[in-house]
């Protein structure tokens, strides 16, 4: 597909030099030297003699090929799914992190999606479907990050690109308390604290949003409400409802009387 190709360079290495050598489509050849800094963290400088990763470095189009970004709940089962697969793929490796690491391999297919091979960094919980999506069995928090996809197609070309997985503790039901559920207008004050491990807090007043007043702060949290002074018309039903993007929890509802 020489629209896909003309976009394209190759990055090969040469273990008796410190260049990288970049091959466009047609038959113009450029230099690059990388610094002795860049050689020590480019992801590719740790792979293997005559490793070479073909990449795009003109502006993103819809065809780019991708992961699609994925969140989900500890514990369950994952697929990364590829984005914009070239239709001749002939075989592609998926690594953890950002980069195509040998060590952080997690598994290969090659002849024509047929052959696995199971990759360095590979647990037994990462596999590679037939359509080329990688599953993940029991996902925890630790499997969270960046992924990266090589595809190779026909002529000794390769395509990378990356996607990220999101792993989140599902939300527990909250726990409201209020410091005090009986209190005199313009006398006392009242804090209402939500606990809960979410990454999201929201207040709800007599089942509808919360309207903040000059009387009301909320923490940096947003798990702590305080209401200083308390007047007649903040008696009701309060109730905290929590969140992150895969789960959602709502306490159970605190009344609060206000005496005047």
């Amino acid at each position: 597909n020489e629209g896909r190709r003309s976009g394209a360079f190759e990055l090969s290495w040469n273990p008796r030099s410190s260049h990288r050598r970049r091959h466009s489509a047609g038959s113009r050849h450029h230099e690059v030297t990388l610094s002795p800094y860049l050689q020590r963290t480019c992801p590719l400088a740790g792979a293997p003699f005559g490793f070479s990763l073909l990449n795009f470095w003109s502006l993103p189009t819809a065809a780019q090929l991708g992961i699609v970004s994925t969140n989900a709940a500890e514990g369950q089962d994952v697929t990364l799914r590829i984005h914009n697969m070239p239709p001749n793929t002939q075989g592609l490796t998926w690594y953890r992190g950002e980069g195509a690491n040998y060590y952080h391999n997690l598994a290969t297919v090659r002849k024509d999606m047929r052959n696995f091979i199971t990759g360095y960094a590979n647990s037994g919980r990462e596999q590679i479907n037939y359509d080329g999506s990688l599953q993940l069995k029991q996902v925890t928090q630790k499997d969270t990050g960046i992924y990266t996809v090589v595809v190779y197609l026909p002529g000794n070309i390769k395509e990378i690109g990356f996607g990220r997985l999101n792993v989140y503790e599902r939300v527990r039901v909250p726990t409201l308390i209020a410091s005090n559920t009986i209190v005199t207008e313009h006398k006392d004050s009242v804090v209402l604290t939500c606990y809960t491990n979410a990454v999201s807090t929201q207040w709800f007043f007599n089942g509808m949003d919360l309207r903040l007043k000059e009387r009301m702060k909320l923490s940096w949290n947003d798990r702590t409400l305080t209401i200083d002074p308390v007047r007649r018309e903040d008696a009701g039903s309060y109730q905290c409802e929590v969140s992150n993007p895969i789960s959602t929890a709502y306490s159970a509802p605190v009344e609060l009387d206000v005496k005047y």
